[in-house]
């Protein structure tokens, strides 16, 4: 009862709404899968689907490609991506982290989850990643993958884990582009072919670049709070006006991969109808005063960027 009183008189806008929403009429606060599905934060997974995609329209291309790997590999980035998000859940939870910020609200932040569950989830998911990957390694005999899936795994913790959190010393945008551009994608390619054509690290970069910019998005919205918690993501040192000039060239260079390929791959052309959402996004990030604007280009990112990815694979496979 009185954590809930705490909770509904928060000075915290997310905390309060959060209280109030799960509220029995005798007072208590309660949880619903709403709020798991929330912490899931199902608008960063369209970043684990595209590079995917991506490569398994190369690894089409080069006709040595695998219904059987490319679901594995998905099911690695989906359920990674998952993991990395109740992991980010709860460090900055405990860590104090989410104290200020008015965006949703977070299953550790809020209270409503103590945060060992929030991490045993996290771990859960790890380790379904896990599995999928070792699944993949067995039917394609590539055993040198499972020190990457390792990598990734220990790189998914310390971002926001860890005495020494590398996602608050401004490095955050360097692991997304790596893990979820060239990793992913090439991955995916080279689990399934003995040879990764340079078209895959081209597609990569222009992949990961899009999964930069949803972080950046994220970010300069949270620039303010995340300063007062000692978080120093690239945009809490660039400041406002740099982060969302950035933000537009991360989101608008990727298309020059296409533009340069269509005389190779004409289907490429198909990829420029992800500028559909991109362009908006772009558009809005750059005038946006409010946080919601800022949210709204995001999302309008992520899904600019599942387009992306699942385009440039069928412009590649066909």
């Amino acid at each position: 009862m009185t954590a809930s009183k705490n909770l509904r008189h928060s000075g915290n806008p997310a905390k309060r709404a959060a209280a109030m929403r799960h509220l029995h009429e005798d007072g208590r606060s309660r949880l619903t899968w709403v709020d798991w599905v929330s912490g899931a934060r199902l608008r960063t997974l369209p970043l684990a689907v595209a590079p995917v995609a991506t490569g398994a329209g190369i690894a089409h291309m080069m006709q040595s490609f695998s219904w059987t790997l490319t679901l594995l590999a998905l099911a690695v980035a989906v359920l990674l991506q998952i993991g990395v998000n109740f992991a980010n859940d709860y460090s900055d939870g405990v860590r104090g982290t989410d104290e200020h910020r008015v965006g949703p609200a977070r299953l550790t932040a809020s209270g409503l989850v103590s945060p060992k569950r929030v991490l045993a989830t996290a771990l859960t998911f790890f380790a379904l990643a896990a599995v999928a990957g070792l699944a993949a390694v067995i039917i394609s005999g590539r055993w040198w993958f499972l020190a990457v899936g390792a990598v990734a795994i220990v790189a998914a913790w310390f971002y926001t884990g860890g005495k020494r959190p590398y996602g608050y010393a401004g490095l955050g945008e360097l692991a997304v582009f790596i893990f979820f551009g060239l990793v992913a994608t090439v991955g995916t390619v080279w689990l399934q072919s003995d040879t990764v054509p340079q078209e895959s690290w081209i597609a990569a970069a222009g992949v990961g670049l899009l999964a930069v910019a949803v972080l950046i998005a994220n970010n300069t919205r949270d620039i303010d709070t995340d300063r007062l918690a000692d978080k120093m993501t690239l945009s809490a040192r660039m400041g406002d006006r740099a982060s969302r000039i950035v933000f537009a060239i991360t989101v608008l260079l990727p298309f020059a991969v296409p533009a340069v390929l269509i005389p190779i791959y004409p289907g490429m052309l198909l990829v420029l109808f992800a500028l559909v959402g991109a362009i908006p996004a772009v558009v809005i990030m750059l005038w946006a005063r409010s946080a919601r604007e800022m949210v709204l280009s995001l999302a309008l990112t992520s899904l600019s960027a599942l387009a992306y990815g699942v385009l440039l694979g069928i412009a590649f496979a066909f």
